[in-house]
């Protein structure tokens, strides 16, 4: 066992009003310069809809993440070695600017410095990239937000053309009518990223401390074969530097003990971090599994219990605090991953094993059933609903569970028996504990579910301790400063190069 940490999100899709604060709040703080014009770190997703970029769920262009060969090893969905070695200087892999969207800005001088006159001036949009006028705008990061354009883009969603295949052609309807839903996206700061197996130039790393991915500036020599690496598609190019940038976490404020901005930010109060610590020695084995619905299930193996003193001692050994494991066993996002199970990893087929986990939205099923003139809240009408309404189920089946309806199913059964099991308390009634056991849980762990996703505090939601930091005479008397590695006492440390995390046959060492 070799324990690990990783600071990780969870994101209550049903709170999630689309207000896109997060977007603008991230946006301002890491992409308002030149070069990043086009750049979200954190953008917000109607559903169903194309995304941003483009149909970027559709690996079959892109090539992102992994694949598992028949020998059950895993490779790059992009290829080998040698293929990304002919294609490194011409990708066709690589998604264009007009994939993303032409950002454009307004001639605002022209309403300014106008001369008087009868007519009216006009303020022309003009790209941000090469300052020439644009005739038509016709995309942007949020075109279809909130289903607009739905006859035209939604049949587009490469989710709606897999999950039509099985359900036929009524969710070309179905879903204009009543199932919508936001999706906000950031890096997912995966536990086998390909974006970093992906890199010719080694610059892109995951830290040990943390689990976050970034990219080591000095080291990127733009090849872009990150770009087409990551399957979520957030990775991107600096067409000013000549650099690849991405979402770092806001790894500046979780070193200091505080949230991410789009969650400091986050109006609808829907999303909670953590501590979580792994089994870095079980990654490889996981994320190759043969059956794409067996990655879910597998991803939560390797997520240990905080505490189970075999796993204290491990982690201590490894060099984790006493703070950390502390936050870990404080952890909401533990909490909703593996206690109370409704929270769900975004496109798990992809093999990258994600931490930015989502629990997903009853609220197209309670609106159905709402819209049909029965109870909204009562139990059984939700638990018949979710039988019933296949599309919605089978559309957040393909996001969330590589096409496992049952695993989407039991979250929304509990999520559905937490509404009525609470209407009962808050109409004065008995406690029905037969609704919590109809769902595996007891009473008490509704109520703590409740409290969690419901009404839960700034620091209830937010687990974040502050970076490790020795003293630092102790340190220099322990580790002298040289120019070695200081992280580890190994073979890689005295030879000076760049600590991989080593996870076997899923990762390139340098």
């Amino acid at each position: 066992m070799r324990v690990m940490s990783q600071v990780a999100m969870v994101m209550n899709l049903d709170k999630c009003i689309g207000c896109h604060t997060c977007s603008v709040t991230c946006k301002q703080a890491w992409t308002n310069r030149k070069g990043t014009e086009y750049v979200w770190f954190n953008n917000v997703e109607t559903l169903p809809g194309q995304g941003y970029p483009r149909r970027w769920e559709d690996q079959e262009r892109w090539k992102g993440g992994w694949e598992r060969t028949r020998s059950g090893r895993l490779r790059l969905r992009a290829g080998g070695r040698l293929r990304r070695l002919g294609q490194i200087f011409a990708n066709p892999e690589l998604p264009e600017l007009s994939d993303y969207y032409q950002p454009w800005t307004y001639e605002y001088k022209n309403l300014t410095d106008a001369p008087a006159g009868d007519d009216m001036p006009v303020a022309k949009p003009v790209s941000q990239v090469t300052g020439e006028p644009i005739g038509t705008i016709e995309w942007g990061p949020n075109w279809d937000d909130n289903l607009g354009g739905a006859p035209e883009h939604g049949p587009r969603d490469p989710l709606v053309e897999k999950v039509r295949d099985e359900v036929g052609e009524k969710i070309r309807f179905e879903f204009e009518q009543s199932f919508m839903f936001y999706l906000p996206r950031i890096c997912e700061h995966c536990l086998n990223p390909a974006c970093v197996s992906s890199c010719p130039s080694g610059a892109m790393y995951k830290r040990v401390e943390d689990g976050i991915v970034l990219v080591d500036q000095d080291q990127c020599r733009g090849w872009r074969m990150c770009v087409t690496g990551c399957p979520y598609k957030k990775v991107y190019f600096n067409h000013s530097t000549g650099k690849a940038e991405k979402c770092t976490f806001c790894f500046p404020r979780v070193e200091a003990g505080m949230p991410t901005i789009c969650s400091e930010t986050c109006v609808g109060r829907m999303r909670y971090l953590g501590v979580m610590l792994y089994d870095a020695d079980k990654v490889a084995e996981a994320a190759a599994v043969e059956d794409e619905q067996d990655l879910y299930p597998a991803q939560l193996e390797c997520l240990l219990d905080p505490d189970d003193p075999a796993v204290v001692a491990a982690a201590r050994a490894s060099g984790i605090t006493d703070e950390w494991l502390d936050a870990a066993r404080r952890s909401p996002v533990y909490d909703l991953i593996r206690t109370y199970q409704v929270a769900l990893p975004l496109h798990p087929e992809y093999r990258t094993m994600p931490m930015v986990w989502y629990v997903p939205p009853l609220s197209p099923v309670v609106e159905a059933v709402a819209a049909a003139g029965r109870d909204g809240e009562d139990a059984g009408n939700l638990f018949g609903a979710i039988d019933a309404l296949r599309i919605p189920v089978e559309y957040l089946a393909a996001l969330l569970t590589a096409g496992d309806t049952y695993a989407v199913e039991a979250v929304l059964r509990r999520m559905a028996a937490m509404r009525a099991y609470m209407r009962h308390i808050n109409l004065g009634e008995e406690r029905d504990e037969s609704i919590a056991t109809a769902v595996g849980l007891t009473g008490q762990e509704m109520e703590d579910m409740f409290r969690l996703l419901a009404i839960a505090k700034y620091e209830d939601r937010y687990v974040v301790p502050t970076a490790a930091r020795s003293d630092a005479d102790a340190l220099a008397d322990t580790h002298p400063l040289d120019d070695g590695c200081p992280v580890a006492d190994s073979p890689i440390a005295a030879s000076k190069e760049r600590v991989m995390l080593n996870l076997g046959p899923t990762r390139r060492t340098v």
